[in-house]
C-alpha cells in the first residue's frame, strides 16, 4: 500500500514538472522541469519494478537516468552555445595556471 501511495505521489510530481515545463518563463526553467520529470520517471520505474516483483526494472531505470542526464547536458549546451560541437573560447584574461 505504501508503494502505491509513493507511485501516486511521483505521478503528481511529474504532473507539476510538466506544468512548469509548459509555463516556465525561461529556457532554463523548462530544462530544469524536463530534468525533474526524468528523475521522477526513474523513481516511478523503480517503484513499478518493486510492485511487480521485477528487479530488472532497476537496470532500465539506471539506463534512463544516464540518458536523461546526457540529454539535459546536451540541451543546455545547445541553448548556451547554439551548437553541440562548439567549444568555449578561452579568455586570455583568465590565468588557469597555478
Amino acid at each position: 500500500m505504501m508503494f502505491l501511495v509513493s507511485a501516486i505521489a511521483i505521478l503528481v510530481t511529474m504532473g507539476m514538472a510538466i506544468t512548469r515545463g509548459f509555463k516556465g518563463p525561461t529556457v532554463y526553467d523548462r530544462a530544469l522541469a524536463v530534468n525533474v520529470f526524468g528523475t521522477s520517471t526513474v523513481l516511478l520505474i523503480a517503484v513499478i519494478g518493486f510492485l511487480t516483483g521485477r528487479p530488472d526494472f532497476l537496470d532500465l531505470a539506471l539506463v534512463y537516468a544516464l540518458l536523461s542526464f546526457v540529454g539535459t547536458i546536451a540541451i543546455l549546451k545547445y541553448v548556451s552555445y547554439g551548437d553541440l560541437a562548439a567549444t568555449r573560447d578561452p579568455d586570455p584574461e583568465e590565468d588557469w595556471s597555478w
